[in-house]
């Protein structure tokens, strides 16, 4: 008996002390980082291991799939998708952090409710977001903002500067800034389908220098980026989008990729003695799938996949870090194999498909990025997005073509025996992978991830925290006996007005503060106007007052 009592004393003590389960240890602090690839079907994924000859980082550590849908659709949009990831709740299209409710004198509005994001904040643990599209942009904005349409860039840029997040890096530089007088003044950018912020704020407030006041260490190069020391960065590295990955070093070389933010946003976050939550999106791989174009493709999840060997090496050398990536949708249809291939895909090598796309030395918006206005060198740019040679027919319909960008997809897709059977998303199931300590396995929804985190970062629940953060403003003063109004007299910032006998309390919208008799009070929370009503938080991040960080209106 006391040999087995020995022998079980061994077993524990090895079971415990091995590295596998140090990696739940509760004396280190938990670590998360939530990786999107916006836009990403399952061939595309084949196609890009094949062209880079060699296993993906990705693929060792598939684990699952993920159900994608909607509240009210089977194919999502990239803003209800990134809601429910964010928050475990289903939405409808377009909607950033808010859901539908039904109010009882308004009829159906929607309201905020708490991120994963948020959640963490809550709990002082250090928070950023990385992307390569605007960081205003609907998968970003969903975890760092609330907003009734994913296109309201002033108010989703406003509120991730009051947001609080220690790390924010890539593009959207314009959403930050009033009307310039210099146009010049902003680094040129190179363009892509989801690129459609306005070219300045409309009202008229400088972001950038709010983030400054803030104490944010603002960067705008790939150089700044390698020397920061700052533990609180703010990246912007292109008036909208980051260029892809295939184009960046030839036409962009100041910008950073995915993979440096992303080790950058590591090496400044798990200096945090509370852990870190950190998401990071490779956004454009949904952009060029927009338009069909394989090359863009297979660029961004090569590029997405280096970011996720960054995240995985750390996760490895951790041993306390919750790694998951997926897609929030698929996109295009894309197939390896078209109608051409109908009777010989069982004899097709792989060169068939991959030889004719190593011939591009652009992506499809690189290429059209370095197109002349009077198209003399047309032939040039073809040749350099992989139509070469280019034969006189092919050459005509691209002189011809109403849609340039269309006929040069469709000619390499035709090249390299490619299907494509739509220009939007797609509601197939999608890949899961993770690593690390309470990883999801299996097939889920994508309301559970954010739970999943929450569990292993042990948060406050979403329910509570919207008890918290997003209070009724109206409904919340009225019982304390105050009169309430929303001042519109300035339509960009709408703010909410509580009066008692002596007292006026001010909530401008898309901030973290109040004005109480005109001393200002920070929030932990922003406060959120859906049009018809104000959200305000009931916590304080410190009592007492202090000077206006700017004007009220």
């Amino acid at each position: 008996m006391k040999i087995l009592l020995s022998v079980l004393s061994l077993l524990s003590l090895l079971f415990y002390s091995s590295p596998f389960f140090a990696r739940a240890s509760e004396q280190t602090p938990k670590k998360v980082i939530f990786m999107v690839m916006d836009g990403t079907n399952s061939d595309v994924i084949t196609l890009s291991r094949w062209f880079k000859g060699h296993p993906l980082a990705l693929d060792s550590i598939l684990v699952g799939g993920v159900q994608t849908y909607s509240l009210r659709s089977g194919i999502t949009d990239s803003a209800a998708a990134a809601t429910a990831m964010a928050t475990s709740k289903k939405t409808v299209e377009d909607m950033i952090g808010m859901i539908p409710y039904m109010d009882r004198e308004i009829g159906s509005i929607a309201r905020p409710t708490s991120t994963i994001l948020e959640a963490a904040k809550q709990k002082g643990i250090a928070t950023g977001i990385v992307a390569t599209s605007p960081i205003q942009h609907a998968t970003p904005a969903a975890f760092s903002a609330h907003s009734n349409s994913r296109n309201d860039y002033d108010d989703i840029a406003e509120q991730q500067v009051y947001q609080d997040m220690d790390v924010v890096l890539g593009g959207g530089k314009m959403a930050l800034l009033p009307k310039s007088t210099n146009p010049s003044s902003l680094p040129q950018h190179l363009s892509g389908i989801g690129s459609t912020l306005p070219l300045y704020r409309k009202d008229g407030e400088n972001l950038i220098q709010i983030l400054k006041k803030k104490g944010y260490q603002y960067i705008e190069t790939k150089k700044q980026l390698n020397s920061v020391s700052s533990s609180k960065i703010w990246g912007t590295f292109a008036t909208e989008d980051i260029a892809y990955e295939f184009d960046r070093k030839r036409l962009a070389p100041q910008q950073p990729s995915l993979a440096q933010m992303t080790k950058k946003a590591i090496n400044v976050l798990s200096k945090n003695p509370n852990g870190f939550f950190l998401f990071i999106e490779g956004s454009k791989i949904d952009w060029a799938a927009h338009k069909n174009d394989p090359v863009g493709m297979i660029s961004e999840v090569l590029s997405f996949d280096s970011a996720v060997k960054e995240a995985l090496d750390f996760a490895k050398r951790d041993q306390n870090t919750l790694l998951i990536a997926v897609t929030d949708h698929g996109n295009s249809g894309l197939t390896m194999g078209n109608t051409n291939t109908n009777h010989s895909y069982y004899k097709m090598p792989v060169s068939k498909f991959i030889d004719p796309l190593k011939k591009a030395k652009f992506t499809l918006a690189g290429s059209i990025s370095r197109l002349k206005k009077d198209k003399s060198n047309l032939k040039k740019i073809a040749q350099d997005y992989g139509l070469n040679p280019l034969s006189k027919q092919d050459y005509k319909r691209l002189k011809t073509a109403k849609n340039l960008e269309d006929e040069m997809a469709n000619q390499l897709a035709k090249r390299a025996n490619l299907g494509f059977t739509t220009k939007g998303h797609t509601g197939e199931d999608v890949f899961l992978y993770a690593y690390g300590p309470n990883k999801p396995t299996g097939l889920i929804n994508n309301t559970k991830i954010p739970k999943i985190i929450a569990s292993f970062l042990q948060v406050e629940s979403f329910q509570k925290l919207n008890k918290l953060l997003f209070v009724d403003a109206a409904d919340y003063y009225e019982k304390k006996g105050y009169l309430t109004k929303i001042d519109r007299s300035n339509k960009e910032n709408p703010v909410f007005i509580a009066k008692k006998n002596n007292e006026t309390i001010k909530y401008p919208a898309n901030k973290n503060i109040k004005v109480f008799n005109e001393n200002v009070v920070e929030l932990d929370g922003i406060t959120i106007c859906n049009g018809n009503k104000f959200w305000i938080s009931i916590l304080e991040k410190q009592k007492g007052a202090g000077p206006l960080p700017h004007p009220i209106p």
